[in-house]
């Protein structure tokens, strides 16, 4: 009784405490986290951690090979490469997309898993990019119900249909400017697009210890025949190496490039300038350049970035370039002083003062391509950040760590050919530069501490920049085999007609896009010509139906692009050659997309013996039926015979024993 008294007071003890559990439960997040902050900033220290993990894996090399020798390490990584999978299959089915990773009849080597990896995560950012949109406001966060066929119109959010509770700044985010005027109109210098090597623009070499090349010191008079034909003309001409035009011209001081003795020991860090009190200066006349060049050419570091426009070019532009010193920031205006630019040679050039840059991969390609700089004694926070293991290597995540600034990336991926520039994107771009210094600093320190006292790790980033200064610029040229590349990345199987379309229209937008200057991306996207190739509509109206929205270039040709589709429509169906003399092809197989990936395997035949022969019947009658060896050629000499005698003892062991019981089978 008593029991059963004090379970009924702690039933209703429970009743009444009750709707404030319940309140709670409702408050929290999800189970175990309040708000979205505390679910992201869990889900972000478990992201770090397995990042440092697999950051501490032997890297790949002879330490790689080490480990891989003892089973233990074998069985680890398989395990968890299986764990990996699993859970990466888990995502992508939740989310709806391919999850064959674990699957070896479809998938059959890394490329595959990388783009399947790729395409979910295409298509995970694209659901995460429409819920954010929704939680802005741009979507309606109640959807009617609409008809399987029908396709609601996109909301365009401006000053009209912007809701109250926003903030004007917040709302939009510039990405393409549709009424400027081309700045290529107003170059000095043809864009040269033309399908031709690219030729260095480098004519004159500051701080020069090997001279450059006679060929690269001449310029062509004739501005309409590309450089790198008038250089092969001039080249034939005068017999000289037709390498000099297309090697480095800092490749001999890169190469002997020694490391600065003030990098050898433990820097003393420099606080930055609060980004409000420093001043930046815009520059776009020549006297401005020349002043700066020689301001920089008085310091021992700077800080160096760019902004690149790729959308409206076909090769791209170079719209701007940030330079921080320790004292202010300079904004270049590369559209109005393109031409100039190589100016600047000679502090980039400069072994003694240090360029600092973050992720300068593309950055070295820009400078090359647009102003003709090189860059000589270049320090790359991003290899530093690397090195220290610290689970992003993004300069966001650097400026968080060393310097405690959230850096706003709103403008990432805006218009930098906009001209006069807003405001915001001042900010924006002088940002960029403005604390590369302060880390340039911490990342020395911390890798001079984990260094145990020594410049080992320094001088490691150090040569991984010098070899990444040495990276050349290479423009993209155009075969009769250019658009299989593509095809192939599509996993897709197209018949010869439809084969036959995609070769043409992936040739039509190389040319126009050559002429025209405009990106491949803009004229015809990928997904829209592998539509168009795959339906081969019979008329005009086709095509635009493809088309989603319809690019203005294509809606301009259309007649052109109707007779590429009736010229391919008109090619004759062929089955498919399937190559049966091969033990490495299945008819079933679908883990390659076209039969171009079956003709290198078709001429051979991999066997156990290591041996390569073209069919596989002819292996046996070599083996069998050749009793004597070969003698050794009589043309040879002595030497040349010893050698081939050698060479003939270091015999196949299987093949000898194999060789050996036909022997005494037939003496018997």
């Amino acid at each position: 009784m008593a029991a059963s008294s004090s379970s009924a007071a702690t039933a209703k003890q429970s009743d009444h405490s009750s709707p404030s559990e319940e309140t709670e439960e409702e408050s929290e997040f999800c189970p175990g986290f309040k708000d979205v902050d505390a679910f992201v900033k869990h889900g972000l220290g478990a992201v770090v951690s397995a990042t440092k993990a697999s950051a501490a894996l032997p890297a790949a090399g002879d330490e790689f090979d080490l480990y891989r020798s003892f089973p233990a390490f074998q069985q680890f990584c398989a395990s968890q490469g299986d764990r990996l999978l699993h859970c990466m299959t888990q995502i992508m089915q939740h989310h709806g997309c391919r999850s064959h990773m674990r699957d070896r009849n479809r998938l059959t080597g890394l490329e595959d898993r990388f783009d399947l990896v790729v395409d979910s995560n295409d298509a995970i950012l694209e659901k995460v990019g429409i819920l954010l949109d929704e939680a802005s406001g741009v979507s309606r966060t109640q959807q009617p119900v609409m008809p399987a066929g029908y396709q609601p119109p996109k909301i365009v959010v401006s000053s009209w249909n912007r809701r109250g509770g926003e903030r004007r700044d917040e709302t939009f985010h510039l990405l393409h400017a549709k009424n400027i005027q081309r700045p290529q109109l107003k170059f000095k210098e043809k864009v040269d697009n033309s399908n031709t090597p690219f030729v260095s623009k480098i004519f004159i070499k500051p701080n020069a210890v090997k001279p450059l090349p006679s060929c690269e010191c001449e310029r062509p008079e004739d501005l309409d025949v590309p450089a790198a034909l008038a250089d092969f003309i001039h080249q034939q001409r005068t017999q000289e190496h037709v390498d000099d035009m297309f090697s480095h011209p800092y490749q001999y001081e890169l190469d002997h490039l020694v490391m600065p003795e003030s990098l050898k020991c433990k820097p003393d860090v420099q606080m930055y300038k609060p980004l409000a009190e420093s001043t930046c200066q815009f520059i776009y006349t020549l006297d401005d350049l020349v002043a700066l060049n020689e301001k920089l050419a008085k310091v021992s570091e700077f800080a160096v970035d760019l902004e690149h426009h790729s959308y409206r070019s076909f090769l791209g532009i170079t719209c701007l370039m940030q330079i921080s010193t320790r004292e202010e920031d300079f904004i270049i205006d590369t559209l109005e002083l393109r031409s100039e630019m190589y100016i600047l040679n000679e502090t980039f050039t400069d072994p003694a003062i240090v360029k600092v840059f973050h992720g300068a991969d593309s950055d070295i390609e820009w400078l090359q391509k647009d102003f003709g700089l090189y860059v000589v004694s270049m320090f790359d926070t991003h290899h530093a950040a690397r090195c220290l293991n610290l689970g992003r290597n993004s300069l966001d995540h650097l400026l968080k760590v060393y310097c405690s600034v959230n850096s706003d990336k709103r403008y990432q991926l805006a218009d930098w050919r906009i001209r006069p520039l807003p405001d915001q994107m001042l900010k924006y771009a002088q940002a960029d530069t403005h604390y590369l210094l302060y880390v340039y600093d911490r990342v020395r320190a911390d890798l001079y501490d984990m260094g145990n006292g020594q410049p080992t790790l320094i001088q490691q980033v150090w040569d991984k920049s010098r070899d990444l200064s040495l990276k050349k610029y290479v423009k993209p040229i155009f075969t009769e085999d250019s658009y299989m590349e593509l095809y192939r990345k599509q996993k897709k199987s197209f018949n010869t007609q439809q084969l036959a379309a995609f070769r043409l229209l992936y040739a039509w937008r190389d040319k126009l896009g050559r002429e025209e200057d405009e990106s491949t991306g803009y004229i015809l996207p990928n997904h829209m010509m592998m539509k168009i190739a795959e339906e081969l509509p019979k008329e005009p109206q086709g095509i635009i139906a493809c088309c989603n929205p319809t690019p203005p270039l294509v809606r301009q040709q259309i007649n052109e692009l109707h007779q590429l589709i009736k010229q391919a429509r008109e090619t004759p169906l062929l089955k498919e050659k399937l190559y049966l003399c091969t033990i490495l092809f299945g008819p079933h197989d679908t883990s390659r997309s076209s039969e171009s990936d079956f003709l290198d395997l078709s001429s051979f035949v991999i066997s156990l013996f290591g041996e390569r022969f073209c069919e596989l019947r002819m292996f046996f009658l070599s083996l069998v039926f050749e009793e004597e060896e070969a003698a050794a050629p009589a043309h040879l000499t002595v030497a040349q015979q010893k050698a081939h005698s050698i060479m003939e003892s270091f015999e196949n062991p299987f093949r000898m024993m194999i060789y050996l019981c036909f022997r005494g089978t037939k003496e018997s």
